[in-house]
Order: structure tokens, then C-alpha cells, then sequence
């Protein structure tokens, strides 16, 4: 009997553990179902768009692309939109597509003269409202191809325009910015957490998101929200495949023979090729995912820190960028091509 006893009373102890453990499972799903709902919410308030209307807006490189959709886009929104074009036949094709209050200035990045002739143009326009959105979308992609075949001005090109040309229109912008306690939005790319690709554009992006990071905490104490954009594989003209192909030839052209052995003659018609797949598996077309992201860190009352834009990003570079370093290395090389005779002399 005391045997049946302490069995029974052993029985009920365990009915008692697996109900508080089944009961602690159910409390720590149903918190975390709540902050979802809750962060869900949080993400979905906007600003009132009679607080927007009339709040001016700088974006760069609005020649084509992320920012010339998102000139368009945020023109019909009723902002005060300037949007800084490279060449006048961008300006004027703009211009003749958006409404009268949309201005459209010419703008090297690289050049800090023309950088502080529009700045003082801008000031001159915004008056005591400051500048409530600086979007740096302006980039080039540069020469992509093997570290050993590229010069130090192949580096220079991309780096100038996607890290030191943004930095220095921030900083000239910024008191502007800091006037209004507005929001400033980089657009850096997937190859700023990932190396995506050889040459100078992924060493610009990285600069970049490091850049936005130290600057959104400087940012702070002023009431000004920094966001960055990691855009995945866009279709645009900064990933026009023809001329990736045409750059990376005549840099083959420029080559001494011994890096030509080592390399062999297919192995741009093989890398071509894997470039074409990766492409087909990963690009995206609709280039207003990455203005939606734009737009949400301009008129939500909580922007985000980070924005992921293309499914790529989201469910490969991303995920891919917080794995260990032999993995990373693991899936990036099944997109390089194998050497004919790295041995070669």
C-alpha cells in the first residue's frame, strides 16, 4: 500500500511540472504574440499629412532609378520636393513628369563646390521650416572584378560617390536637417553587410552603413531620425549587366599575360554566365519596394533603423550576412568561376 501510495503521489507531482511547463509555454507565446502586435502597430503610425504637406525634401540622384521614382512619388504626396539631378537631360525629363513645385537642381557629389552652391540654394528655399528629408540615393556601381586585375582609381570612382560624396552632402545639409528635426535616409545596399561582388562597391556601401550608424546615434539628442536602406538586386542602371561586362573586358584588355594564364581565356564567357543566373534568381523589377521603404522613414512617427528592400535581401543576403564567415564563403564562391592555372607564371 505505501508503495501504490508514493507512485500516486509521484504521478501527480509529474501531471503537476508538465502543466506548469505547458502553461509557461502558452504565457511566453502569448507575450510575444502581443509585441508583435504591438511592434506591427507601433511600424503602421504615420504622421498626419497635414503635418507633411509643404515639408521640403532633398534626394540625390534622382536622374533614374530609386530616385527619380521617389521625386515623382513624393511630389504627388504634396511635398516640397528638390530633387538633385547629374545632367540637365535628367532635370529637364523630371521636371516635364512631376508638377510645378517639384525643383530640380544639377548636383556632383564628388564636387564639394556644387555641393555648397545647392546647399546654399536649398537653405534659400526651405527659410526657418528647415529641411525635414535628405535622402542620399546617388550611386554608381563602379568596375566589379577581381582584386588583382583593378588599379587604386578603380576604387577611388565608387568610393568618392557612394561614401565620401555622401558624407560631405550630409554635412552640409545637416543644420538644415537639425532645424527642422527631420530625417535623414541612406540608400546603401545588401553588399554593405555582404561582399557581394569584387572592385570599390561593396568597400563604399560598408563605409556607408558604418557612417549612418555613427551618425543616427549623434543624431539623437537633436530629434533627428537616421535610416538606412539595404536594397537587394534592383533592376536599374546601376546593375546594367552590358555594361558591367563592357568595363570588365577592357580592364581584361589592360591585363598583364601571366593574371591572363592564371584566369584563362573563358573565364569572362563563364563568369557572364553565372552572373545571368544569379541575376535570374534574385533580381527584382519593382523599384518601388525601395521607395515604399523611403517613404515609410519619411512619414511614420517611428522610422525604422534598418530597411531590407527585394526578397533577396530578406530571405539571402540578410540571413546570410549573420552566418559565420565559413559559410559566407561557402555560398559566395559557388558564384565565382574556377581559375584555369592559378600557377600560372
Amino acid at each position: 500500500m505505501p508503495v501504490v501510495t508514493c507512485l500516486s503521489v509521484s504521478f501527480k507531482e509529474e501531471m503537476e511540472d508538465s502543466g506548469l511547463e505547458i502553461g509557461l509555454f502558452y504565457y511566453v507565446l502569448m507575450w510575444f504574440v502581443i509585441c508583435f502586435v504591438w511592434w506591427k502597430w507601433r511600424a503602421g503610425q504615420k504622421l498626419k499629412d497635414m503635418y507633411l504637406v509643404g515639408k521640403y525634401v532633398f534626394i540625390t540622384g534622382c536622374d533614374s532609378g530609386f530616385g527619380k521614382r521617389a521625386a515623382k512619388t513624393f511630389d504627388k504626396k504634396g511635398f516640397q520636393v528638390i530633387a538633385a539631378c547629374q545632367t540637365q537631360q535628367g532635370a529637364a525629363e523630371l521636371k516635364a513628369e512631376t508638377s510645378r513645385h517639384l525643383h530640380a537642381v544639377l548636383l556632383d557629389v564628388t564636387n564639394t563646390e556644387n555641393i555648397k552652391s545647392v546647399t546654399e540654394y536649398v537653405k534659400k528655399e526651405v527659410g526657418d521650416k528647415g529641411l525635414w528629408g535628405l535622402i542620399n540615393n546617388a550611386g554608381i556601381m563602379g568596375v566589379s572584378a577581381p582584386t588583382d586585375w583593378l588599379t587604386i582609381e578603380h576604387y577611388k570612382a565608387p568610393i568618392d560617390v557612394n561614401l565620401i560624396g555622401l558624407i560631405n552632402v550630409t554635412i552640409h545639409m545637416l543644420p538644415l536637417v537639425k532645424k527642422a528635426k527631420g530625417r535623414i535616409i541612406n540608400v546603401t545596399s545588401v553588399g554593405g553587410v555582404l561582399p557581394i561582388c569584387s572592385g570599390g562597391y561593396c568597400p563604399s556601401k560598408y563605409g556607408a552603413e558604418a557612417f549612418t550608424d555613427s551618425l543616427r546615434q549623434d543624431m539623437k539628442p537633436f530629434g533627428v531620425n537616421v535610416s538606412c536602406i539595404e536594397p537587394g538586386l534592383f533592376k536599374t542602371g546601376l546593375s546594367d549587366r552590358d555594361m558591367v561586362m563592357r568595363q570588365k573586358m577592357a580592364v581584361w584588355d589592360s591585363l598583364p599575360q601571366t593574371i591572363q594564364k592564371q584566369y584563362g581565356e573563358k573565364y569572362l564567357k563563364e563568369d557572364a554566365v553565372k552572373k545571368e543566373k544569379l541575376v535570374k534568381l534574385c533580381q527584382n523589377t519593382d523599384i518601388s519596394l525601395v521607395v515604399n521603404c523611403m517613404e515609410h522613414a519619411l512619414m511614420s512617427k517611428y522610422p525604422k533603423a534598418r530597411y531590407s528592400a527585394g526578397m533577396d535581401a530578406k530571405i539571402l543576403w540578410l540571413p546570410l550576412s549573420k552566418m559565420p564567415t565559413f559559410v559566407q564563403d561557402f555560398v559566395l564562391m559557388k558564384n565565382k568561376v574556377q581559375l584555369l592555372d592559378p600557377n600560372a607564371v
